[in-house]
Order: C-alpha cells, then sequence, then structure tokens
C-alpha cells in the first residue's frame, strides 16, 4: 500500500498556510508532524483526510493490488482534537453506531466492541453513558473506535494530548501494531510518541512559505 501527497498547498481564509508539501509511505511507516502551534500540522492532516480541499496538489493511496480506485476519505481514520461521541449514548451505542457507519474495507475486519474495549484497557464499563466518564477515559474510546471497524490509513491530531503516560504507552503500543500489519500512520504532535519506523515533517507555517515547510 502507497500514500502519497504532491506538492500539496492550503489556505486558511486568504492566507497560504503552507505550500509544496510531498510526502510517501508505505505499508508499516509513519510520518510525524512537528512545528509550532499555527504552522499548519491540523491543516495538511484535514487536507489528508479529505475534510479540507488544497489549494494546489493531490493525495492518492494505492492497495497492495496496485489499484488506486479509493479515495484516501475512504480508507482513513481521523481522530482530531474532539472525541466524535454523543454523551448521552453509552459507550457500546457509539461504537456500535460508528462500526456500523464506517464499515471494514478492503477485505479486513476491524474488532469487536469488546475486544476493542479491552484494548484500550477499559473493558467492562461499556454500558456507561459516555458522558459519564472522566476525559483520560472518554479519549481511549474514542480511540477505540480506530479499532472497530478497519481502515488502512490512521491520520492523528495529538492523539495523547492531556493523557497520563500509561495511556501514552498504550497508543504507542496500538499504533505500532497497526504499523507491523501493514496500516500507515500519519500524526502530529508536540511530545513523542514512539512510533516505529517514523520520519519527521517540520513544518514552518507561514514563516516558511517562501522557503516550503521543510526547515
Amino acid at each position: 500500500m502507497h500514500l502519497t501527497a504532491e506538492k500539496l498547498a492550503a489556505r486558511r481564509g486568504e492566507d497560504l498556510i503552507f505550500e509544496d508539501v510531498s510526502f510517501h509511505l508505505e505499508s508499516g511507516e509513519a510520518l510525524v508532524l512537528t512545528g509550532k502551534n499555527g504552522s499548519g500540522k491540523s491543516t495538511l492532516l484535514r487536507v489528508v483526510a479529505g475534510l479540507l480541499r488544497p489549494e494546489k496538489g493531490a493525495v492518492r493511496f494505492t492497495d497492495s493490488h496496485g489499484s488506486d480506485e479509493h479515495r484516501v476519505s475512504e480508507v482513513s481514520h481521523y481522530l482530531g482534537h474532539r472525541n466524535a461521541m454523543k454523551s448521552e449514548l453509552t459507550v457500546e451505542e457509539n461504537l456500535a453506531f460508528w462500526q456500523d457507519f464506517l464499515g471494514d474495507v478492503l477485505g479486513v475486519s476491524g474488532m469487536s466492541i469488546a475486544d476493542a474495549a479491552d484494548a484500550v484497557g477499559l473493558s467492562g464499563i461499556t454500558h456507561l453513558p459516555f458522558g459519564y466518564l472522566s476525559a483520560g477515559q472518554q479519549r481511549r474510546f474514542a480511540f477505540a473506535k480506530l479499532l472497530v471497524a478497519y481502515r488502512p490509513i490512521w491520520i492523528l491530531d495529538e492523539p495523547t494530548a492531556a493523557l497520563d503516560a500509561s495511556a501514552d504507552k498504550l497508543f504507542a503500543e496500538l499504533i505500532g501494531a497497526h504499523q507491523r500489519k501493514g496500516g500507515i500512520v500519519l500524526a502530529a504532535t508536540h511530545q513523542p510518541l514512539g512510533l516505529e519506523n517514523a520520519r519527521e515533517l517540520r513544518m514552518a507555517g507561514f514563516a516558511g512559505v517562501d522557503q516550503g515547510v521543510w526547515g
């Protein structure tokens, strides 16, 4: 599998956030975006995920059979700053919705809800309303959303922000397992994630527009 971005540029309003961003990731590889707040990390993630249109450039996904018929948005999980869960629904109801709504792709099955809850260290409480849980528990179950429906590409925006060290380690292990199965990871972070087989792209934002973003 391959994820390729070619000469991407994006604007926020009238401002050019970045330009001429290119990268190529193969199965099992990760790219970590670093840089100051406002440098374009989240914008780049949203462009790759298909949530924002690029000013220029293109993003393509090629599966293991050499087919590029799938849009990147169809084969990606995007985990942003918000958890995308309904507070009044139980954890199980939330995860069941995402499992049904997203479905599996490329003939690979995701985990059961029980197995996903166990994988994030919170088995036995999926009957509770999501809004009843602590912020840390909510973030863990938001990550479980990536496990119940298979997507080869994980796009993660500050996935471990405000979490304790044990959660950081857990997420790193789950991301590593995804990579070892051939998954691709694109993540923005201010802190080390301990990812395997990872490269870094430092976003320079406005200050680096004339020279590109590689800095």
